[in-house]
C-alpha cells in the first residue's frame, strides 16, 4: 500500500511540475477561466435598457412631448431619431438602427383634453422575439403610468370630477402595437437562423484547427516543408474542404430549418451563400490561425473552446450587445459571428437586399482579412 501512494504520489507531482513548465498549459489553464470570468460578470445581462427607438410626432403638443418624456426617461428607451413620415421608420428599423417607433397622431392632445380615448401606435420590429416582448411590456407600462398620473392630474383641479370620472377610459391614452416582420413573436424565428451561424462556427472551426496540427503529429508536416508548395497553396489547400463542408451544412441545417421548423425565408438565397463565404473566410482564418500555434490536437481542442466561448457570448446571440459596457461593445467588432446573425435574421426574416445589409458584410469581410493575412503569416513562418 504504501508503494501504491508513493508511485501514485511521483506520478502526480510530475504531472504538477510538467503543468507549472509548459508555458502553453500555463496560459490554458490561468487565462481563459479569468477572461471567461470577465466576460459572463460584464455581457451576461438580460435586462434591457436604452433600447433605440424612433419618435413620429405630428401632434406636436404638450401632451405628445409629455409622453415622449416618459418614454425617453424611463430608463428603457431611448429615442435616437425624430422623423417625419413612415417611410423613414421602415427604413431605420431595417437597418437596425432602431428596435421600436412611437406614432402620434395629429389628434392626440385634442382627443385626451375632450376626454375621448386617444390612440398611439408602437411599432416594434419583431426579428428578435424577447427584445419585441420586453419593448411591448415596457411601452404597456409607460402608458399606465401616464395615464394614472393623466387622470390623477384632472382629479386634483377638479375635486367632483373623482364622482363623474370613476375608472373609466374617458382622455386616457390607448396604445396600439404593431409588430413587424415575426407578427406572433415565435421565439424559432429568431433563434433557428442564430442556431445555423453557431453550427456552421463550432464545425467548421473544429475541423480547420486539426488540419496543421495532424500534419505535426503524423509527422508529414516536415515532408510538406521540404516541397516547394507556397502557404497560400497550403491554405487553400487544407482550407477548401472545410469550406465546402460548411456551405453543404448551411444548406442542410437551412432547408430543415425551413420546411421543418417553418422559419420563414423572405430574402435572397443567393445572397445568403455569398454572405456565408465571406463568414467562412473569417471562420476558416481563424481555425488556420488556431492550429499553427497548437502543438498537438489536444491543445488545439482546448484553444479552439477558448476562442469559441467568448464568440458566441460576444455575438448578441444570447446577451444583447447594447447592454454590454461600451469597452466590451468595442471587442465585438472583431467578432465575425455578431455580423453574420444580423446578416443570416434579416435575410430570413426581413428579407433585406444588399443595399441594407452592405455595412454588415464590408465589416465582415475586414475582419475575415485580418485573420486570413494572421493565419498566412503564422502558417510563412511554419514552412519556412
Amino acid at each position: 500500500m504504501d508503494l501504491f501512494f508513493l508511485r501514485v504520489k511521483a506520478l502526480l507531482w510530475k504531472e504538477v511540475l510538467q503543468a507549472i513548465r509548459d508555458p502553453r498549459l500555463r496560459f490554458l489553464i490561468i487565462l481563459p477561466p479569468l477572461l471567461q470570468l470577465v466576460a459572463f460578470g460584464y455581457a451576461a445581462n438580460l435586462d434591457l435598457k436604452n433600447i433605440p427607438i424612433a419618435l413620429y410626432d405630428e401632434d406636436r403638443s404638450s401632451v405628445s412631448r409629455e409622453l415622449a418624456f416618459a418614454f425617453a426617461s424611463s430608463g428603457y428607451f431611448r429615442i435616437v431619431k425624430v422623423v417625419e413620415n413612415n417611410s423613414e421608420i421602415t427604413e431605420l428599423i431595417d437597418r437596425g438602427t432602431i428596435k421600436a417607433a412611437l406614432h402620434f397622431g395629429p389628434d392626440l392632445a385634442s382627443r385626451i383634453k375632450s376626454r375621448r380615448t386617444a390612440l398611439v401606435q408602437v411599432i416594434v420590429a419583431g426579428t428578435n422575439s424577447n427584445t419585441a416582448s420586453l419593448v411591448q411590456s415596457y411601452s404597456l407600462q409607460i402608458f399606465e403610468r401616464f395615464n394614472r398620473s393623466r387622470l390623477k392630474q384632472i382629479m386634483n383641479d377638479n375635486p367632483r370630477m373623482k364622482t363623474i370620472l370613476p375608472a373609466g377610459p374617458d382622455g386616457i391614452v390607448r396604445p396600439e402595437i404593431r409588430i413587424w416582420y415575426n407578427t406572433n413573436l415565435v421565439s424559432k424565428n429568431f433563434y433557428v437562423p442564430g442556431i445555423i451561424s453557431l453550427v456552421i462556427m463550432v464545425s467548421v472551426l473544429n475541423l480547420t484547427a486539426m488540419a496543421v496540427v495532424r500534419e505535426k503529429e503524423m509527422g508529414t508536416m516536415e515532408q510538406i516543408m521540404v516541397t516547394p508548395i507556397r502557404p497560400l497553396e497550403f491554405i487553400l489547400g487544407k482550407t477548401l474542404p472545410f469550406a465546402a463542408i460548411g456551405i453543404f451544412q448551411v444548406a442542410l441545417v437551412g432547408s430543415a430549418g425551413v420546411f421543418w421548423f417553418g422559419v420563414p425565408m423572405r430574402g435572397s438565397v443567393l445572397l445568403l451563400f455569398l454572405c456565408l463565404l465571406i463568414y467562412l473566410l473569417s471562420i476558416l482564418s481563424l481555425g488556420l490561425f488556431i492550429s499553427t500555434i497548437s502543438r498537438n490536437q489536444q491543445q488545439a481542442l482546448v484553444t479552439t473552446f477558448f476562442f469559441t466561448f467568448p464568440i458566441i457570448l460576444l455575438s448578441g446571440f444570447i446577451f444583447p450587445i447594447s447592454n454590454m459596457p461600451t469597452p466590451v461593445q468595442v471587442v465585438t467588432y472583431a467578432n465575425p459571428l455578431r455580423y453574420f446573425l444580423i446578416i443570416i435574421r434579416d435575410i430570413f426574416l426581413k428579407g433585406s437586399g444588399i443595399e441594407i445589409l452592405w455595412p454588415q458584410m464590408a465589416a465582415l469581410l475586414g475582419v475575415g482579412l485580418a485573420l486570413m493575412a494572421l493565419a498566412v503569416t503564422r502558417i510563412s513562418k511554419t514552412l519556412d
